[in-house]
């Protein structure tokens, strides 16, 4: 069954950071923290999903989605990111599978979706090797209660994002800018989705995948210096997240970067586990000419001549194809069947007089990806799901409210969510899809 679904992550819609036990992310500090957020925003409020889940699982129910993608907040199961288990937290995600599975939609959860526990960002965050082992005894107890309702698991969203703007660039959470100086963060958490996998894979997890956010590269010109920036930024953002996994090894970063001397015998095996699929988040290429003086081995040469989103990300709906056939030529074998796990965009959605948003740029967006995607299939690809993101206008990490990508329009005043111009669109595809 290929999986039609929308995508969500738990700090950026549940809000209720401070009820019913939940410890505080680094996310809550780093959001009250001045000049971190676009205009001060935090996610506590956020959507308040916490409280309106189940008007969410309707929506999604009318949709027609047949999967939904969401993230399990860490700091609300386990307050101290280890230790006393906070049974409001988890029971709050036993209700909410009950539920998506009572309205025909399979739960795929994503354990760490950026909201690392304060209390181990204290002890060291991912540069603490000790927090690998805490995350897959949080990956054993979570699939401990759920497992018996989830064939799908996610283990990680995006661990280059995190690492390059939670750790190198310090523009999320936990604001920290090392630039190279972050790779350890990179192994740690690698090795955390390879210990998580076979926690899960113990405690009953049928499938257990992991997400990357992954880019095709372009030289900004066949010249020698843009072609070995291209394949520098190549082997850090996609490469060095891809090649453990798959291969069991990483690409070669001697000719860009410190030796990577957080490895340890052994860590390669695990981090190489067998998986069951393998998450692919994609949102634009990237362009890549020779390095400036900013001390990194090359420099964003910005793709143009193609329509933008709101976040000023180009739209280039061939990139996604590109992207799936040249993994597929890479790891040929080695690439376990492929989920689209986030695709999508940010409109301006200003509501119209009657309050219905008629966002048809997400519309060309959503058609022109779905055929991507449909494209690559034809040229071999294994995909089997395609998530929209996302379900709700949200916390949009440092942009705070201000970038929407929702299907459904959030009045983040009020919560009141109206459907889209999107939201219609989509259902009328997936009934379609249904025959």
């Amino acid at each position: 069954m290929f999986l039609w679904g929308t995508a969500t992550a738990a700090y950026q819609i549940e809000g209720a950071v401070a009820e019913d036990g939940r410890g505080v992310s680094i996310w809550d500090t780093f959001s009250h923290e001045p000049g971190r957020t676009r205009d001060g925003h935090t996610g506590d409020t956020a959507c308040d999903h916490y409280h309106r889940w189940r008007e969410d699982v309707a929506l999604m129910r009318d949709l027609g989605v047949n999967a939904y993608r969401f993230s399990i907040s860490w700091p609300r199961v386990l307050p101290e990111g280890a230790g006393a288990v906070n049974a409001a937290g988890l029971g709050f995600y036993d209700r909410l599978v009950d539920a998506l599975l009572e309205a025909g939609v399979q739960p795929v959860p994503t354990l760490f979706h950026w909201d690392l526990p304060q209390a181990l960002q204290d002890r060291g965050g991912w540069f603490d090797r000790d927090v690998t082992g805490r995350f897959a005894d949080y990956a054993a107890l979570v699939a401990g209660r759920l497992a018996d309702r989830v064939p799908l698991w996610i283990t990680l969203n995006e661990p280059f994002v995190h690492m390059a703007y939670g750790h190198a660039m310090g523009l999320h959470a936990p604001g920290q800018a090392l630039l190279v100086n972050a790779l350890p963060v990179a192994h740690h958490q690698l090795l955390a989705h390879g210990l998580a996998v076979g926690a899960l894979r113990a405690a009953g997890a049928r499938q257990v995948a992991i997400t990357n956010n992954c880019t095709p590269v372009w030289p900004a010109s066949d010249s020698p210096e843009d072609l070995a920036a291209a394949d520098a930024y190549d082997t850090l953002h996609n490469r060095l997240f891809n090649d453990p996994v798959l291969l069991g090894a990483y690409p070669d970063l001697s000719a860009y970067v410190p030796a990577l001397d957080a490895v340890r015998d052994g860590d390669l095996e695990i981090i190489s586990a067998p998986l069951d699929a393998l998450g692919i988040n994609y949102y634009n290429p990237t362009r890549i000419a020779a390095p400036d003086a900013d001390g990194l081995p090359f420099s964003d040469a910005g793709v143009t001549g193609y329509p933008t989103t709101a976040f000023g990300w180009p739209v280039v709906p061939d990139g996604l194809r590109e992207l799936l056939t040249g993994l597929k030529a890479r790891y040929g074998e080695a690439l376990p069947p492929i989920h689209i796990t986030e695709n999508g965009c940010s409109q301006p959605d200003v509501p119209g007089p009657d309050g219905t948003v008629d966002d048809q740029d997400r519309i060309a967006y959503l058609e022109g990806h779905i055929a991507a995607v449909r494209a690559a299939a034809e040229q071999g690809v294994d995909v089997r799901g395609y998530f929209v993101w996302s379900l709700l206008d949200n916390f949009e990490w440092a942009e705070g409210y201000h970038q929407r990508f929702g299907l459904v329009h959030v009045d983040f005043a009020t919560g009141r969510r109206t459907p889209k111009a999107s939201y219609a669109w989509f259902r009328d595809f997936l009934a379609k899809e249904r025959g």
